[in-house]
């Protein structure tokens, strides 16, 4: 692959304008979500428009064996990601002690912290090993204020 960018989230909002912007410069792709139909839309998309390689791993970001996952595909089919953006995240709205689950929540604060931690973990190793690499972990201003019936989503973003 060249110039490989795994992007997490990566057909929806943000993750759809940093597909777009890195395949257009030419860069390969390794496409990280949830939906296995929506990763092979937008891979066949990227490759038809921009004629990059773009493969997929599709797997639920919430799962703690995710990030380990997500490593062993890269690792098996020598995908090697010379960027990481790790986009994916999600918030919800509800009285934390009253209407937000306990899954609710934990799932969030996996999607939005847990996984890109060990995704990190994993890959930054081999980065520093070969002496190149990239990384953006996408925030949001969220983590900047107060945000009324939002308190894990504003958390997890201020991290």
């Amino acid at each position: 692959m060249n110039n490989a960018a795994l992007i997490t989230g990566s057909y929806g909002g943000l993750g759809t304008c940093f597909v777009n912007i890195h395949a257009g410069k030419g860069g390969d792709l390794i496409l990280v979500g949830r939906s296995q139909d929506k990763l092979d839309a937008q891979a066949k998309e990227m490759h038809e428009k921009y004629g990059v390689s773009a493969v997929i791993i599709a797997v639920d970001l919430s799962s703690p064996e995710a990030a380990q996952h997500v490593y062993e595909t890269c690792n098996e089919n020598n995908w090697e990601p010379e960027i990481i953006i790790n986009n994916a995240g999600f918030g919800g709205q509800g009285d934390f002690a009253r209407e937000r689950t306990m899954e609710q929540d934990m799932s969030m604060i996996a999607v939005n912290v847990e996984t890109p931690t060990r995704i990190l973990k994993l890959f930054l190793p081999d980065m520093i090993s070969r002496k190149h690499g990239k990384v953006l972990n996408v925030s949001s201003t969220a983590g900047t204020m107060p945000g009324p019936l939002q308190a894990v989503y504003y958390a997890t973003k201020a991290i």
